[in-house]
């Protein structure tokens, strides 16, 4: 299956044991992870900012999604979609890789649920939507 994690698990997937961290490493085992330029952008910004992790371990960090996913471009929307401009570009991953889902915590992504064929999980939603597929 072909899915786009958003920058929020791979933030929580590194600086907490949990939920997040296990289904990254489910995911880079049992599927075809997808990201973009712009996802692995805000990824390494937030552990510098929000983190304080020094620039060059924010990229080292960057580097493994990096090698273990397929980088694509976003793809364009007509019109904004969610309630966060920058949320579109998440968006615009799964559609212009063909994803089947989004994994995500935010909230602004959740309350859309489905963007065309596209499902919009939380990490927990995660495994039983998988086991149905």
């Amino acid at each position: 299956m072909r899915i786009v994690l958003d920058t929020n698990i791979f933030v929580a997937s590194l600086i907490t044991r949990g939920v997040c961290r296990d289904l990254v490493d489910h995911c880079i085992r049992r599927h075809n992870l997808l990201t973009s330029e712009f996802i692995l952008n805000e990824f390494r910004e937030a552990l510098v900012g929000k983190f304080g992790l020094a620039r060059e371990q924010a990229e080292e960090a960057t580097s493994l999604p990096r090698s273990r996913m397929e980088v694509v471009a976003p793809a364009a929307l007509a019109s904004p979609v969610s309630r966060d401009a920058s949320d579109d570009l998440v968006l615009g991953t799964a559609i212009g890789g063909g994803a089947a889902c989004i994994v995500t915590g935010d909230n602004d992504l959740l309350v859309l649920k489905r963007l065309g064929s596209i499902d919009i999980l939380s990490p927990a939603e995660f495994p039983a939507y998988e086991a149905a597929k």
